[in-house]
Order: structure tokens, then C-alpha cells, then sequence
């Protein structure tokens, strides 16, 4: 099956650089590229795709909040051009915390707005003249300089509640899910799929060691890391069946930060979300999440100690053999 990887944020830009040149040699998919506030996305997609040749690229994600529509479609249209036609464009709305305390707006309107982006992207890489009329964008007379590579790139959401869901499923070629319990997600899959058929993938969490307990202690310690900074995961994952779990988690951030949180993320809320153990556990436990109806499971590279050693190790767990 189609097998995807994610280069995580907490890596330098040589690492990411140097882990997509590694996975240049193998049959990975697409090679997804985050943004949060380090790496910035679309010099990053350019970087790697200078070391490439196969793999799609792509962005998870670029979110609608810290960039007008038409500088994405500008970036999107320069990075598809250097990648010769292999960007996969992902979107999200990312989180108040990060859209009003690092980049200064109001976080408004998120279900309109990210339809008026993907209309305008869209309209922008057509190669027409963008003359649009919406509730949050007024545009006149917008064209493009370049023509772009494609007159259509591959627009995928990230999406968690039903709402952001039903949108991708609407205007998207595809979907990006995040710490979605797995049989949540298998139902969701399963539903959305009956009506429409759009390319369904998962970042999941990954942790590889060959000793299992510092594989898992390192996922738990992420998973911790989101439910505490991230509201929209976290209320999501209490409405789902951890209530208790994410409640603990965030009184015990609040108590004492990120030094004991972790312990509070339950070896079950652990199985439902991320892959983590030894290269035979982690193995077994993917299959189980390409079995819940994900097209592209996206394994998102999480360094267990060394990173050059905890790479090789994911690499031979995932795409070897």
C-alpha cells in the first residue's frame, strides 16, 4: 500500500534535508513537510524537492491565518514549478494560541475562510484572472505572473471536527487527520467514504526503538504535548473517550508543565492514537491503522535519542523489506 512520512518539526533544517535525501531512495509516497513556528513551509517543500525525484511533497500544514489566499497560490505555484508538478498543498486553520499570540490575528470565521482559500487558490492557479467577491476576501484583477506547472494542484484540509470534515470532504482532493482515536476514525472514514471518495490520510505519531518502554515514554510525551497546547485536540479527544485522560493532562501541565504530564496518557489513549514501540510492535500496530480505511497512513518521524540511528531504525521498521 501507499506509505507516507512526516519529518517532524523539532528536526533542524540539515536533518530534514538529510532524511529526505534517504527517503529519495525508497518508495515512500509523499514526503510531508510541517509548519508550526520554525521551519518555514514552502522554502523547505523547495529545499527537498531539489533532492527528489519521485516523491510528492507536501505541506501539513499551511495554515490560512498567516498568509493572504493569493500568496499561497504564489507559493504553491513556485514550489510545484521547482518540484516539476509534485506539491500536494495541505491547509489548515491551525489554533487561536498560535494565529493570535504568534502571528497577531483574529482567529475568525474558520469554516468560511478556509472556503474562500481554497476558491481562490483554486481560481488563481487556473491561470484566469481572479476578480472574487466573498465575505472575509475581495479580490480584483489578480493574475499570476508565471504560469503555473499544473492548472490544478491537490488541495488537502486538515480537519477534526465534523464541520472542518465535511468541508474536505466538499471542496478538497483530500484530507489530513491528526490524534483521531482510531475507531472514531475507522466509523468516520467508512461514512464520509459512502458518499464521496476523496484521498484519506493520517499523520500518526511514531516512536521507534528497540527498547520499547523509551519508545513509548517518547510518544506519550507528544501526545502530552498537544492535548496541553491544543485545545481543538484536546476537547475532541474528550468528547471520544478520554475525558479522564485529557482533563489529567492539562491539570498536571498547569501543576508542573511538560516534566510529568505525560505519565497521565493511558497505555490505551496511547494504542488508539501513535505508533510506538520496538520495529516488530510498530509494525504490527500500523497495520492495524491502514486497516481502519486511511489511503495514506503518513508516519511521522519522531527521534528516539540519535537522530541519524533513530531514523535508520524507522526506515528499516517501515519501508525496508
Amino acid at each position: 500500500m501507499r506509505i507516507a512520512c512526516s519529518l517532524g518539526s523539532l528536526l533542524s533544517v540539515k536533518e530534514v534535508i538529510s532524511c529526505s535525501e534517504i527517503l529519495s531512495k525508497t518508495n515512500v509516497d509523499t514526503i510531508w513537510i510541517p509548519e508550526t513556528w520554525g521551519m518555514e513551509n514552502f522554502s523547505m517543500l523547495s529545499a527537498i524537492s531539489s533532492k527528489t525525484t519521485a516523491q510528492k511533497i507536501g505541506s501539513s500544514i499551511i495554515n490560512i491565518y498567516s498568509r493572504s489566499p493569493s500568496t499561497i497560490a504564489m507559493g504553491a505555484a513556485t514550489v510545484d514549478t521547482l518540484s516539476e508538478g509534485r506539491l500536494v498543498l495541505g491547509l489548515g486553520t491551525s489554533s487561536l494560541p498560535i494565529v493570535e499570540t504568534f502571528h497577531g490575528y483574529k482567529f475568525e470565521n474558520p469554516l468560511q475562510r478556509m472556503k474562500e482559500y481554497v476558491e481562490i487558490i483554486k481560481l488563481t492557479l487556473s491561470g484566469k484572472q481572479v476578480n472574487y467577491d466573498g465575505e472575509i476576501f475581495n479580490l480584483k484583477n489578480f493574475t499570476l505572473l508565471i504560469k503555473p506547472k499544473r492548472n490544478h494542484i491537490p488541495i488537502y484540509l486538515a480537519a477534526v471536527n465534523q464541520k472542518m470534515v465535511n468541508l474536505a470532504w466538499e471542496i478538497g482532493d483530500g484530507v489530513i487527520f491528526y490524534l483521531r482515536p482510531i475507531n472514531e476514525m475507522k466509523e468516520t472514514i467508512s461514512r464520509m467514504q459512502s458518499v464521496k471518495k476523496i484521498d484519506v490520510t493520517c499523520q500518526l505519531i511514531t516512536c521507534v526503538s528497540e527498547d520499547s518502554d523509551v519508545a513509548i515514554q517518547r510518544a506519550k510525551k507528544t501526545v502530552a504535548f498537544y492535548v496541553s497546547v491544543g485545545k481543538v485536540y484536546r476537547d475532541f479527544l474528550a468528547r471520544n473517550g478520554f475525558g479522564e485522560e485529557t482533563e489529567s493532562i492539562l491539570e498536571e501541565f498547569k501543576k508542573s508543565g511538560f516534566k510529568s504530564n505525560h505519565e497521565f496518557v493511558t497505555d490505551s489513549m496511547l494504542r488508539s492514537l501513535a505508533i510506538s514501540g520496538t520495529p516488530d510492535e510498530c509494525r504490527t500496530q500500523f497495520k492495524r491503522f491502514a486497516d481502519a480505511g486511511i489511503d495514506l497512513p503518513i508516519i511521522q518521524f519522531n527521534p528516539v535519542g540519535d537522530t541519524s540511528e533513530s531514523f535508520k531504525l524507522f526506515k528499516g521498521t517501515f519501508l525496508e523489506g
